[in-house]
């Protein structure tokens, strides 16, 4: 049987919130996540297959990293440049079938410069071709969780078979930053010229990188434009112990993609605030026991429990002691036994903590088995005395 136990006092005192101040942003679709406390701020059409434009790259990347992480590259790895990545339109690094640029040209050539044709050169130097790699785009995403992507292509460019919600770009996004922090530098370096061949598109365009607030810093993570996606920009940046990433899409101008980065920002740092719930071993509730030498054992959250929550308000989070019992004796101390589910207003996602025993119960004696024996035997007179009156 699950038993669910409410939890007031003990955590009243740090647990007031409301709603934060609603934040309307003007892109089409948004997605901002706290990624330090794996919570969701802020979904507008967060799970709609969109156009990603150059945002897809991310996915490339993803690729490409995992290839170094394996050893199937390194750094300093060549690959040849095709006809066919040499003919790509848009934004380029100005790759000719020439060259034999490096692993490590071809990462600041797409995070940077946004090459298509750094992309494609990637793209057929892992896979043998665009298509190929494309599919191992795809089946990769769906591997990862990303529900809503599929991939015609290695870069972006517009395609009715690329497609990614701004959710997905948020799950690939976070996996760069959390599986391949050794790379994460190149996201915010701001200049690159391979052979000093396109010095007016060497500037890196995510416009975040050059905004200095007094206490946060944005430094990553890609933008994407297209006339059929609108503007659009991955974003990360850090504050304290928080980081965050978000993600927009659709907006109509270059200066709207700017401004409405910058708030987001400002909104996920200003509007939530970490608070300091409990300390492990503290005890938030009881569970009763069976069979053991006591009738019931402390509840305690496993680790420390801090919570990012909406800032300045009034209404409680809703906290959960949630465990199958009564919990069979013998039990140990530390044992983990529950989980703590906490929700919090203006939130979606409840916060899952497990629970702990807060002490050791043995097994009880002869007396206890007895009166526990005794307990189902009168129950079950009960029952069956029901059934004949009922009968």
């Amino acid at each position: 049987m699950t038993f669910i136990r409410q939890i007031a006092a003990t955590l009243a005192a740090c647990l007031f919130a409301l709603p934060a101040a609603a934040f309307d942003t003007k892109a089409h679709a948004a997605w901002v996540y706290d990624l330090s406390t794996k919570t969701v701020l802020m979904a507008k059409n967060a799970d709609i297959p969109l156009p990603p434009a150059s945002m897809s790259k991310l996915m490339t990347l993803d690729l490409l990293f995992e290839a170094l992480e394996d050893g199937r590259v390194t750094m300093d790895t060549t690959f040849p440049v095709s006809e066919h990545a040499q003919s790509m339109g848009g934004s380029t690094m100005f790759l000719n079938t020439t060259d034999r640029p490096t692993v490590r040209d071809l990462i600041q050539g797409i995070i940077i410069n946004s090459g298509n044709d750094a992309c494609v050169v990637v793209a057929e130097g892992l896979a043998g071709s665009e298509s190929s790699f494309a599919d191992l785009m795809t089946e990769r995403a769906h591997e990862l969780g990303m529900k809503n992507s599929m991939f015609a292509n290695s870069n972006g460019w517009p395609d009715p078979g690329q497609r990614m919600s701004v959710h997905d770009l948020g799950i690939v996004a976070s996996r760069i930053i959390t599986h391949f922090p050794q790379y994460y530098h190149f996201f915010s370096e701001t200049h690159f010229n391979y052979k000093d061949r396109a010095p007016a598109n060497a500037e890196n365009r995510n416009p975040l990188l050059d905004i200095r607030a007094a206490d946060w810093k944005a430094d990553g993570m890609k933008t994407g434009h297209t006339q059929e996606a609108g503007y659009g920009l991955v974003g990360s940046a850090v504050m304290g112990e928080r980081r965050i990433v978000f993600v927009l899409a659709g907006m109509p101008s270059e200066q709207s993609r700017r401004s409405e980065g910058e708030a987001v920002a400002n909104w996920a740092f200003r509007q939530f605030v970490m608070k300091d719930v409990a300390k492990a071993g503290t005890q938030l509730a009881e569970a009763p026991v069976w069979l053991g030498g006591k009738s019931t054992v402390g509840l305690a959250p496993k680790t420390d429990l801090s919570l990012l929550v909406p800032a300045g308000s009034k209404d409680k989070v809703t906290a959960e002691a949630v465990f199958k019992g009564p919990l069979q004796a013998p039990i140990k101390q530390g044992q983990e036994v529950g989980k703590l589910v906490i929700t919090v207003p203006g939130l979606d996602n409840a916060n899952e903590v497990p629970l702990v025993a807060t002490e050791d119960v043995k097994k009880g004696g002869f007396v206890v088995r007895v009166k526990a024996a005794l307990a189902r035997l009168s129950g079950k007179a009960f029952e069956a005395a029901m059934e004949r009156v009922n009968s």
